[in-house]
């Protein structure tokens, strides 16, 4: 009998499984009660409820100037890497040739780079490039981290496509770019707008690589941790973190379901 399916086994993996699930979820939780917190010093007892510090955010220029940059930066990223991706995909689904795996694994790579590093290195690029730093330097590294995991979402995609429904078009007369705008590009389409929400999010919120190769419109996250160094700010930085945390996990989710929903709909 397996120890896990007994009683005891399934009440000790519940156990497990809520304080996992508590160890994951209570920081964010206490973040968001400090965020209605009548106090600048996040302590208990907390001393009163109040929206201020939401206000506050909403008034601050500068945070919706690092805002507005971090969107700018996640939208060019996005795109950039989805256009990438989809180009990549479709190389390493469909076409067979030298150092496939080689390529694969080049493209992939950034997964398991610091982005310390790859910053320092970006930067060292840049310098030695004569390029100033600015949002289009910034753009180009996010292009690069964001790309792995555009490729991670569009060729298990692309595996699922019977090949056979390209050779018909091109039986039918259907050039290549015919048959990947009406056939290949339909049938992925939720996945590459699943990979473009992925790369969107984990452009906005990375904070290593931008910081070495950010220009004078910072970004953010940048902008979050140089207030961090101002304790009078630390609810008004708990209070928009809440916000974009929130916002994050509404973009997932319902990107999630879209994707599901309209697989659903392109099998039937």
């Amino acid at each position: 009998m397996d120890v896990a399916l007994s009683a005891n086994g399934k009440r000790v993996l519940r156990i497990f499984f809520g304080l996992l699930v508590v160890f994951l979820y209570a920081p964010i939780a206490i973040l968001l009660i400090f965020s209605f917190n009548n106090s600048e010093l996040p302590t208990f007892p907390l001393s009163g409820f109040t929206l201020h510090w939401y206000h506050q955010f909403l008034t601050n220029a500068d945070l919706k100037g690092a805002l507005e940059t971090s969107a700018v930066v996640a939208a060019l990223s996005s795109v950039g890497a989805v256009l990438l991706g989809v180009l990549a995909s479709v190389a390493l689904a469909r076409k067979r040739f030298a150092a496939k795996a080689a390529v694969s694994a080049l493209l992939l790579s950034p997964l398991v780079i610091p982005y310390v590093v790859f910053g320092i290195s970006l930067l060292l690029f840049f310098h030695a490039a004569g390029i100033p730093r600015s949002i289009l330097t910034v753009a180009i590294g996010h292009i690069v981290i964001s790309l792995p995991y555009t490729i991670l979402v569009l060729v298990p995609r692309l595996d699922q496509i019977d090949v056979a429904l390209e050779e018909a078009a091109a039986d039918l007369g259907a050039s290549p770019l015919q048959t990947f705008r009406l056939i290949v590009l339909p049938l992925i389409l939720p996945a590459v707008v699943s990979a473009f929400l992925i790369a969107f999010t984990t452009s906005f919120d990375e904070y290593a690589l931008a910081s070495f190769v950010v220009g004078t419109r910072i970004t953010f996250p940048v902008y979050l941790y140089s207030a961090l160094r101002f304790p009078s700010q630390l609810p008004q930085v708990i209070a928009v973190a809440v916000v974009v945390m929130v916002l994050s996990l509404i973009v997932v989710v319902s990107a999630e379901i879209g994707r599901r929903v309209a697989e659903r709909r392109l099998s039937l």
